[in-house]
């Protein structure tokens, strides 16, 4: 078990400064949020921290930037959204993250007062984990705490190596809730346990594949990963996305899990030159110059047929298609609603990742229509699979 912010008195936090990890990679458009689901979800960590005198100082990434300073992955209109919904005293940005100007603010702020630093990924250093980097934002702060799970998989300066100058390193309200949930399927999933993965890539699942395949009663594979395994039986997929790396194992899995294991028959294609308007439904090969962008409506019958029971646990990471447009969308609303409705019989219903999170929405599913919504893709699936968070494991435990 790892050290909350609540396991503290709240006298304990008055007068600190607080580096708060989040994840606010969150869509803008024009100069806007678009979206904020990631930074509702952080809230109640900000003003429970703030609102027991702590001046909280926010660091986050967006994008992928590579080091550099991108103008339209700039973090002030988060500022600004955050302005408009937190119940603090007052919100800050400053246009760094580290260096003089920074400690500057960081030294002027008051009691209950939050400063959002700016991307922390304009460093290049963030992402290798440069030790100098990580101890100049360590020196901005008393206590260390990670509210973002989603990105707790990365062995990064923000989630990983500034922590180690830190004795307090806490989980947030958001990272509490995501362990307690995750770490009970992890250990005790109630049975059948059904795991449903799709997305684009097999090689950001691979190794809690691993896990989960064995753990699992029943699992469900769709969108790009399935493409991978059905070429390892030798079956045609056209020009959809195939990692060959990953052939010989998936041909392993496939012949050891044959009947816990299941794969599209059928498939929504397209011309690879022209995917739009000239969609076709196709059972079994699929033809050269064609791509795989959804499964098809016998596939999508079998999966929700063993979803819709009301039994166990239903784990879902990742779209069975390119979602985003309508005519590839039906495999995924489908596998939405039927764990909807999976949920009002019973079942024990966890999805994860902003993709996921976003097809819910596509299909018009509720929140309260899950048990859980897990903000995180990766950092999930490698956690359920048994692996190592090193944003987590990094953190204070109970003692």
């Amino acid at each position: 078990m790892k050290l909350s912010i609540t396991d503290y008195p709240g006298d304990f936090y008055k007068g600190k400064r607080v580096f708060l990890r989040v994840d606010f990679n969150v869509p803008i458009a024009r100069g806007k949020v678009s979206e904020d689901y990631r930074i509702r979800r952080s809230m109640p960590t900000i003003e429970y921290l703030a609102n027991r005198g702590a001046a909280v100082i926010l660091g986050s990434h967006l994008g992928r930037p590579k080091g550099k300073v991108v103008r339209k992955l700039s973090l002030r209109p988060i500022a600004e959204r955050l302005s408009e919904v937190l119940k603090v005293s007052q919100v800050k940005f400053v246009d760094d993250c580290i260096g003089k100007d920074v400690k500057y603010t960081v030294s002027g702020l008051e009691h209950g007062e939050v400063l959002l630093l700016e991307n922390l990924r304009f460093h290049k250093e963030e992402v290798s984990n440069d030790s100098d980097f990580s101890k100049e934002l360590a020196s901005l702060a008393d206590i260390y705490v990670n509210d973002a799970f989603s990105t707790s998989h990365r062995s990064h300066a923000s989630t990983y190596g500034m922590t180690l100058f830190f004795n307090d390193r806490l989980a947030g309200l958001l990272v509490q809730k995501e362990l307690d949930v995750l770490s009970k399927i992890r250990q005790h999933p109630y049975r059948p346990f059904i795991v449903i993965v799709g997305g684009a890539k097999i090689r950001d699942k691979i190794n809690a594949l691993k896990t989960l395949i064995n753990k699992a009663d029943t699992v469900l594979i769709g969108g790009g990963v399935a493409y991978t395994f059905l070429a390892s039986k030798g079956i045609s997929v056209g020009e959809s996305p195939i990692e060959r790396n990953y052939l010989k194992w998936a041909k392993e899995v496939l012949n050891s899990n044959k009947n816990r294991v299941l794969l599209p028959d059928d498939h929504v294609i397209a011309p690879i030159s022209d995917t739009k308007g000239r969609t076709r439904l196709i059972q079994g090969q699929i033809p050269s110059g064609f791509i795989g962008l959804d499964i098809g409506q016998r596939t999508s019958k079998v999966y929700t047929h063993e979803i819709m029971s009301g039994e166990g646990t239903i784990f879902w990471n990742g779209p069975m298609g390119f979602f985003e447009k309508e005519e590839f969308s039906h495999g995924t609303i489908d596998i939405a609603r039927a764990i909807s409705l999976a949920f009002w019989r019973g079942a024990n219903t966890v999805v994860g990742g902003g993709d996921t999170v976003a097809a819910l929405r596509k299909a018009e599913v509720l929140e309260t229509e899950v048990d859980f919504v897990s903000t995180g893709g990766g950092a999930s699936l490698v956690f359920l699979g048994g692996g190592d968070l090193p944003g987590i494991s990094v953190l204070s435990d109970k003692i």
